[in-house]
């Protein structure tokens, strides 16, 4: 079965349950309405009345009511569940296809800094139409910041190899990654609300002053209310003493709630995305893995002498109770008045925090690696001709075969063979407008940053040594640091030459250089680029330059250090033009800049 007939199967099964299960809560809806219609109706007469049997059966119809309110969220909770894992496999479809008005963007985490980033916006990291996007949101908040960072920081080659096995073993894991997604998908966990829970569960501030005056100040009025209001109600005591601690209680409470409260928000984080934590840790725990860095993180886990699932699903319990004055609050202050209900729950969380909280970063941090490695996964399952690459430190050149795009549609992609280095050389691409030159750099550059986190890459095989990527493919003028295009182009080139001339012996500068220095004229932008290319050559660093200067390929240092390679395109007997973005060997020979404006309309003559 491809890829694209197990999501269509999916969409149609889910779709079904869904349906089913809507169909269900329908039927749950009409009949909590009657049990709670006939039980009211029936405590109004028994009390008229004065009848026991009435009475008794009005409750009866009232706990009915309740019993079929849990239900019936447990219903919806599997409607959610099937919907969530048809849009999941709908998302997939649009994936395969690079629909991307149908794929939901994924901005990059606010620390990013990608106008400084040596290649994430030349590369189209983020954005529209971007690797992120297609990618697709992660199942956690914690699996958006890993994954970003993978991809924006290369890995050692021994982390890289880590990672490709935990892929493979995650590939044919269709099932299990589709439920991992959907229970994060309806977890709706921001990072920011993540970032709050974690500074709550690190806090080594309780939530009162002294928490064991507080416990004994809550505990005392509690049995006080209870017990003199039975003595009361049993006529043991005239007076109704136990009014006094429950207006004690209520004093107190309305000093703190708000405090309290602000604490609850916290660490709930959202509807159910604690309970839907204890999932995604029960599928990561409950299964048997055989990979060392997946075991690893199951490992992490399971520290502290209880699970990470034990620990949040007791949590999970705990907001639950924290809620009540949400999803009850009629009930909850008279509840409070009587109980203290919100010390209990604050004294409960104290407790949680002390035992558990300190381990929580790390057990979502570790989830967070299992959700990208659970991303990149998707690609492996998705493109199962797609290789991993080989990254070693004693490999002088970045040798791929049968390379291309991966952002550029199945039917639509050409790949080709590139061989870049060894260091000394450089790999100069020419070729007319439009006929895949910038596209070439992208390529590389792309299953370059896919190598080096560890994920597939878009060709038959990549060999490669870890290598520094750097690359000027796109450059746009700032206003507010007050750059043209040309200075930016400048500063851009500074840094790749900086970065090549900081150059480690056993990692390389991969450089991605396309039609520098167009903002000056031909004679100036010949000499500079000629400067560049040599104190690149100097410092060893790899890489390719594309240009439509021909000459410069005849003079030094390129004559004797560039390997010449180039695109062309084909012209129809109707004057049309053609391209089969093939890579060939040797200097470009054809134009077609003017044949490109009349074809738009415009007459050079």
């Amino acid at each position: 079965m491809t890829a694209r007939e197990w999501y269509e199967r999916r969409v149609r099964e889910c779709a079904g349950r869904r349906d089913a299960a809507a169909g269900r809560s329908a039927r749950f809806s009409r009949f909590r309405l009657a049990t709670f219609l006939s039980g009211v109706a029936l405590l109004i007469w028994a009390a008229r009345a004065g009848s026991l049997p009435g009475a008794a059966g009005a409750g009866a119809l009232l706990l009915t009511f309740a019993a079929l309110v849990v239900r019936h969220a447990r219903v919806e909770d599997e409607r959610a569940r099937h919907e969530a894992a048809r849009v999941i496999n709908v998302r997939a479809l649009a994936r395969l296809a690079r629909e991307w008005a149908a794929l939901p963007d994924v901005a990059p985490t606010q620390d990013a800094h990608l106008d400084r980033h040596p290649y994430a916006r030349d590369l189209d990291l983020f954005g529209h139409a971007s690797v992120a996007q297609w990618l697709g949101p992660t199942a956690t908040a914690a699996g958006a910041a890993t994954l970003q960072e993978w991809l924006l920081a290369s890995a050692p080659p021994d982390v890289v190899a880590a990672r490709q096995a935990a892929i493979r073993e995650l590939g044919p894991l269709a099932g299990w990654r589709e439920t991992l997604a959907a229970e994060g998908s309806l977890a709706m966990l921001r990072g920011e609300e993540l970032r709050r829970f974690l500074a709550w569960a690190e806090s080594r501030q309780p939530s009162f002053g002294n928490p064991a005056l507080w416990q004994a100040v809550t505990w005392t009025l509690t049995i006080a209310i209870w017990v003199l209001a039975a003595a009361d109600f049993t006529n043991l005591i005239a007076t109704p003493w136990w009014s006094l601690p429950l207006i004690l209680g209520l004093i107190l409470w309305f000093r703190v709630a708000r405090r309290l409260h602000h604490d609850f928000d916290d660490v709930s984080v959202g509807e159910h995305a604690i309970e839907r934590y204890v999932a995604m840790f029960d599928l990561v725990c409950g299964r048997a893995w055989q990979t060392p860095s997946l075991l690893a993180m199951r490992r992490r886990m399971e520290t502290s002498g209880r699970s990470a699932p034990e620990r949040f699903r007791s949590l999970s319990r705990l907001v639950g109770f924290s809620e009540l004055r949400r999803g009850a609050a009629l009930l909850h202050l008279p509840i409070q008045a009587l109980t203290l209900w919100d010390f209990h729950v604050a004294f409960a969380l104290d407790r949680w925090r002390r035992d558990a909280g300190r381990s929580a970063r790390d057990w979502i941090a570790a989830l967070g690696e299992v959700d990208a490695l659970s991303t990149f996964a998707i690609v492996h399952h998705d493109y199962p001709g797609w290789a991993f690459a080989t990254i070693d430190p004693s490999l002088k050149r970045f040798d791929a075969r049968a390379l291309a795009h991966p952002l550029i549609p199945d039917d639509r992609r050409v790949a080709n063979d590139v061989e870049v280095g060894p260091p000394g050389t450089l790999l100069l691409v020419t070729g007319s407008n439009m006929s895949g030159k910038s596209t070439l750099l992208r390529a590389v550059g792309l299953n370059a940053v896919f190598a080096q986190a560890g994920a597939p890459v878009c060709a038959a095989a990549l060999s490669m040594p870890s290598c520094e990527l750097q690359a000027s493919i796109r450059i746009e003028d700032s206003l507010e640091l007050g750059l043209s295009y040309f200075m930016a182009a400048l500063a851009r080139l500074k840094a790749i030459v900086d970065a090549a001339e900081r150059r480690d012996e056993t990692r390389p500068l991969l450089y991605l250089l396309d039609e520098i220095l167009q903002g000056t004229n031909s004679v100036e932008r010949s000499i500079a680029v000629r400067a560049v290319v040599r104190h690149l050559l100097h410092a060893n660093a790899i890489g390719i330059l594309t240009t439509h200067d021909l000459a410069l390929a005849g003079e030094e240092p390129l004559a004797s250090a560039a390997r010449l390679v180039h695109f062309t395109e084909q012209v129809l007997p109707d004057g049309t033009m053609t391209f089969d973005y093939r890579l060939r060997d040797g200097l470009a020979t054809s134009r077609n800049a003017l044949r490109l404006m009349r074809l738009i309309g415009i007459d050079a003559e």
